[in-house]
């Protein structure tokens, strides 16, 4: 016979715990997450992070901009190539035209190579294209050292016949300075070059630029090995060489 009394129970008995309590919290939070996974089975890997690739917008947009960039030094290679054409010297337009033609197939060469590493063209063998375009910056270094040397060997007959007119005007300053033609050996010669490249800057400026291109094709082909720090100085001092053109552009050669 029960009475409204509950009961007192003994002490160190616990209540009796629910059994359906547990359970039901764990299949609500199931059915709320979803299907549960089975005992044991590992978790699922975490998504990739993001990385950026050529068929992403942004370097898509690079990758149509580098394309441009190579289609525009190709063409503009070519247009000098034909305007150079033109010129009424026989060497400058030999050389120079030999320069922009070559210098155009390494552009060419330059695009096959960025068509392999974006991976649209994946078959295209690169060392052979890297040796030829490599070949061609070379061919084209040596036509402008070429046109170079023909504008000193020009400048130095010049001197030598201007020497020869006026070799009885003794208050000419310039005359004074070539006096050193009349000694015989390298003294004269040396020192007439000296005044002749003093006096045409832009001459200087252009053999020193292409004589410091010239050392990457040289090591590369395995004509001339140099150390790194060789190569990486002449490329500085190219460069620096073609910001000084860009700012004063009366000191660029004219072709």
């Amino acid at each position: 016979m029960t009475t409204g009394r509950q009961r007192r129970r003994p002490a160190g008995e616990q209540r009796p715990q629910r059994q359906g309590s547990a359970g039901g919290a764990e299949r609500g939070g199931a059915e709320r997450g979803g299907r549960r996974s089975p005992p044991g089975a590992a978790p699922p890997p975490p998504p990739p992070p993001w990385s950026a690739s050529w068929t992403s917008p942004t370097a898509a947009r690079a990758a149509s901009g580098s394309y441009v960039f190579r289609l525009g030094n190709t063409v503009h290679a070519l247009v000098a190539a034909r305007r150079t054409t033109q010129l009424p010297d026989v060497v400058p337009r030999v050389c120079l035209t030999a320069s922009n033609l070559t210098r155009a197939l390494y552009f060419v060469c330059d695009t096959v190579l960025w068509l392999k590493s974006v991976g649209l063209q994946p078959d295209i063998d690169a060392p052979k294209w890297r040796n030829w375009a490599t070949k061609c910056y070379y061919f084209s270094l040596l036509m402008n050292l070429a046109r170079d040397w023909y504008e000193v060997s020009w400048r130095l007959e010049q001197a030598v016949q201007e020497e020869k007119i006026k070799e009885n005007s003794s208050w000419d300053k310039r005359n004074q300075e070539l006096n050193c033609l009349k000694c015989d050996g390298l003294h004269g010669f040396f020192l007439l070059l000296f005044q002749i490249l003093k006096n045409h800057p832009p001459l200087v400026l252009d053999m020193v630029k292409n004589l410091c291109d010239l050392s990457g094709p040289l090591d590369t082909l395995g004509i001339y090995k140099t150390n790194p720090g060789v190569i990486g100085f002449c490329g500085l001092l190219s460069s620096l060489v073609g910001i000084l053109t860009l700012a004063s552009p009366h000191l660029k050669l004219k072709q």
